[in-house]
């Protein structure tokens, strides 16, 4: 599930005439970073949500020429936020764990792919949601504290109620669909499935290795498109 039915009002004036899932960095789209990683880790198909500037990026997602296959969880209506945007593409989405992913996440992979690493390490049994993490200080335009503290045991805790160190939540996890049987479609913030989840003891993190660009404004956006060309001077061939 990559999620790209938000308004971007933080990237303005780069989403006045674009949904934020088209605004570039080195030139691409950040929906197409988002796709990219996920064909590389072999997903075959993805549900998107649209809203915001729809039509333009329907276009933009069936002239893509790789894959996943796309499928449309349409919002044109309203927008549900993050937890609703799932309940309404439940349907798409199966019985077994998926990715869930926002468009606004970034980075190179270092070694084995982050997202390779954050499916590996799902366990059904134990858990209903397995975050992907960025340790405070090896990240560009997250100026937070931190979301959640990871505890030894590879546990999550929110910020405050742990005694692990504190990470940024790096906008993908997977997911159990199981989690949004009974949930209401309207909106709600994944925060509150998370809730959920969390008094279980049944939310773990995965920490990154790469360093992770939240690309929510369009300052960072900038500043990620200077670590890109920082990056490509390093290495041959294409990021």
């Amino acid at each position: 599930m990559v999620m790209a039915a938000g308004r971007g009002t933080r990237m303005r004036p780069l989403t006045d005439d674009r949904c934020k899932a088209l605004v570039e960095v080195a030139g691409r789209p950040l929906i197409d970073w988002t796709l990219d990683k996920l064909d590389a880790a072999g997903v075959e198909e993805a549900v998107v949500n649209v809203h915001h500037f729809a039509d333009r990026l329907e276009t933009h997602l069936q002239a893509r020429r790789r894959g996943p296959r796309i499928l449309i969880s349409d919002e044109r209506e309203g927008l549900l936020d993050t937890g609703g945007g799932l309940v309404k593409a439940a349907p798409s989405l199966g019985q077994d764990p998926v990715f869930v992913a926002n468009i606004d996440a970034l980075w190179i992979d270092e070694g084995e792919a982050e997202l390779d690493r954050l499916a590996r390490g799902f366990d059904p049994d134990l858990m209903d949601f397995r975050l992907l993490l960025s340790p405070i200080g090896q990240n560009l335009g997250f100026p937070g504290a931190g979301d959640f503290h990871l505890e030894a045991d590879g546990r999550v805790a929110r910020r405050g109620q742990g005694s692990g160190p504190l990470h940024a939540y790096a906008g993908v996890q997977v997911m159990h669909p199981r989690v949004l049987q009974g949930q209401p479609q309207e909106a709600f913030s994944t925060n509150r499935l998370w809730d959920g989840a969390l008094e279980k003891g049944r939310v773990f993190g995965t920490p990154m290795q790469a360093f992770w660009m939240h690309v929510g404004d369009p300052q960072a956006r900038d500043e990620a498109q200077n670590r890109l060309g920082l990056i490509r001077n390093d290495i041959s061939g294409p990021v």
